[in-house]
């Protein structure tokens, strides 16, 4: 079902990028339609999820809100470890597990991080990385409705990462999705300070957003060192044509 609403989602917006005429973003010929998004994103959040994670925010003591947070982390490890094996990183990939172990364990149903301390870093991995590493290339910006910035690539990746997290597999309807609501009024929360500072700083936040998340998404991919790019033949030539020498 999820699999055929991105294929529609992003079927829709080809459609919609063919009947526009205007110059676009090479990285995001699907602007037109990806502003209305976020728009809709936008107008969600401002009414619903971000009133929500403010009280939950305010009514939940601190050391629970970090215990809670500790938790939904320890089951990320389960997919990021797995994504590390794909990515042929058996060293991360035996960390990552090791800090399901670790703090599943003395960490109380991982309500306490001591993996960190005891020198287990984590490594935030996803599908999405995976199919980059496999050589995928990311296709257009995407901005999917509630889940906000993505790309083609990504959003395939986002169906196995929700696969792959353990309380996917949660039999009780009841359970699955106080979790899975818990996770995402969590997760919300904890960026409350960073969405204040960027309604204050930027002009434009939809391109704000697109920038910070092409960078970032970049940067994980390559583990924090991204290659370093050069001019593009088309700018090569045109130095020639000016005979201006690139600096070495």
């Amino acid at each position: 079902m999820l699999n055929r609403f991105l294929l529609l989602l992003i079927t829709g917006l080809a459609l919609s990028a063919c009947a526009s005429n205007q110059k676009v973003n090479p990285q995001d010929p699907w602007e037109t339609t990806n502003r209305a998004i976020y728009r809709f994103n936008e107008g969600f959040d401002n009414y619903i999820t971000r009133p929500v994670s403010t009280t939950y925010q305010t009514i939940t003591p601190n050391w629970l809100n970090v215990g809670f947070s500790n938790f939904f982390n320890n089951l990320g490890d389960v997919p990021n470890s797995l994504n590390n094996l794909l990515q042929a990183k058996p060293v991360e990939s035996l960390s990552d597990l090791g800090r399901v172990g670790i703090n599943s364990t003395i960490g109380l149903a991982g309500l306490f991080d001591v993996a960190t301390p005891v020198g287990l870093t984590r490594h935030n991995e996803d599908f999405g990385q995976t199919l980059a590493v496999w050589g995928f290339d990311s296709g257009n910006y995407l901005v999917l409705p509630l889940l906000g910035p993505s790309n083609i690539r990504d959003g395939i990746g986002w169906v196995g990462d929700f696969q792959t997290e353990p309380y996917y597999y949660v039999k009780d309807n009841t359970a699955y999705y106080s979790l899975f609501l818990l996770d995402a009024i969590d997760t919300r929360a904890d960026l409350l300070s960073a969405s204040r500072i960027l309604e204050q700083a930027s002009l434009d936040p939809y391109t704000f957003h697109r920038e910070t998340y092409l960078q970032r998404r970049k940067g994980l991919i390559y583990d924090g060192n991204p290659p370093i790019e050069g001019p593009s033949l088309d700018e090569l030539d045109l130095l020639d044509e000016m005979e201006i020498t690139p600096a070495k």
